[in-house]
């Protein structure tokens, strides 16, 4: 049995708790935030702002932990990361590696200097309103800050970068070619042998077309884009040397094929790895954690049947306040992991979300359904308190 320092107490990290804990071992949790689900729910948490290395490096040494390991946002990989340049930690990039995939603006021009597809990047210089473009925190998350311009003038680029700014960790902004096309994630297991597993997620935003909210595993992705997606990740690893674990990445399959938009080597957040598990019978959450023990993946093969599954983001496009959900059509749920309660007032996405739904469907037309009903707003309505 080892000691286990898991830098997340939100919903997200519980799989990736119950994976270390199922190994064995003795975990502690540490984070900011003393309401977020695991936090209270679990014995051994330690209240610490991660954001702050030094306080985390101190916890870790005077903890006596024998690992440390990140959860789901990049905050907690990044204090891995500087904590790794100082002291080894298995499965931990270096702080340089990590900014290279995580800050926009320093993945474009690495991704762009090697020959992957990504979009193009512009100056301010080189916009005008025949170029659609997309202005974008440098560091941040869930669609906060972007905005999309259809044809652009010089004001509105210059708002949209004053947005895109306050809203990133670093303070800049990135301003690249809008690409038209399907979103989908691309989650794979690498090691210096290749790409040891993989699956594709279709993903969408009904609530907010920048934040994706609406996501289910596809068997469908064109065989041809696969390899292209394939072989990028494995170019990624090999160019950077990265530590054996999870490699995620966010692409846009358009007309001219596939183009890269984030990578990240954290797992993704609103509870990816109970979608990937329910979809696929992976346990992805205990592949994900390995690594940072020190060991291999483990039987990359499922330990239970996969399903169709939607997993969907409860969440108002304009705010609302919460009383309860009223569905207007027969769900079979999975899971429901709620995020609010009733009484609060939900804000505009992506600023609040009410819960988390995973759905079962009967076959590929009912889960086609679900999807066009979740992405029409028409799967549900978010009733106040006093409107039964």
């Amino acid at each position: 049995m080892a000691r286990v320092l898991l830098l997340d107490t939100n919903i997200a990290a519980g799989p990736l708790l119950q994976a270390l804990k199922a190994e064995g071992h003795e975990v502690t949790l540490a984070g900011a935030n003393p309401s977020d689900v695991l936090a209270r729910a679990h014995p051994d948490y330690v209240q610490l702002d991660y954001s702050d290395t030094e306080a985390t490096l101190r916890l870790f040494e005077a903890g006596g932990f024998d690992f440390l390991a990140p959860g789901c946002n990049d905050r907690s990989y990044q204090t891995c990361a500087e904590i790794a340049d100082r002291r080894p930690l298995p499965g931990v990039d270096g702080s340089a590696v990590t900014r290279a995939l995580n800050n926009k603006g320093a993945f474009r021009s690495w991704a762009q200097a090697i020959g992957l597809p990504v979009p193009r990047t512009l100056g301010p210089a080189e916009v005008h309103p025949g170029i659609p473009v997309i202005v974008k925190p440098e560091e941040s998350y869930s669609g906060r800050g972007a905005s999309i311009l259809r044809s652009p003038t010089v004001a509105e680029v210059s708002e949209a970068q004053a947005r895109a700014c306050a809203e990133s960790r670093s303070g800049a902004c990135v301003i690249e070619e809008f690409v038209e096309g399907q979103l989908y994630s691309h989650t794979a297991f690498v090691d210096r042998s290749g790409v040891r597993w993989d699956a594709v997620v279709v993903e969408y935003g009904s609530a907010n077309p920048l934040a994706v909210d609406t996501s289910h595993q596809v068997d469908d992705f064109p065989a041809e884009a696969l390899e292209e997606m394939r072989a990028a990740a494995v170019r990624m690893q090999a160019e950077l040397d990265l530590k054996p674990g999870l490699l995620h990445t966010q692409l846009i399959l358009g007309p001219s094929g596939i183009r890269i938009i984030e990578v990240t080597r954290r797992c993704p957040g609103d509870l990816y790895s109970l979608l990937i598990r329910l979809s696929t019978g992976l346990d992805y959450a205990r592949a994900y954690v390995r690594p940072f023990l020190g060991e291999d993946f483990g039987p990359l093969s499922p330990t239970g049947p996969g399903a169709l599954v939607l997993r969907h983001t409860v969440s108002s496009p304009e705010g609302a306040p919460l009383g309860a959900l009223r569905f207007h059509r027969p769900v079979d749920i999975e899971r429901l992991a709620p995020l609010a309660l009733a009484g609060d007032t939900l804000a505009p996405s992506p600023r609040s979300r009410a819960g988390l739904l995973f759905l079962r469907a009967r076959d590929a037309e009912d889960l086609a359904d679900l999807t066009q009903a979740a992405l029409g707003r028409r799967l549900y309505d978010i009733l106040p308190g006093d409107a039964w």
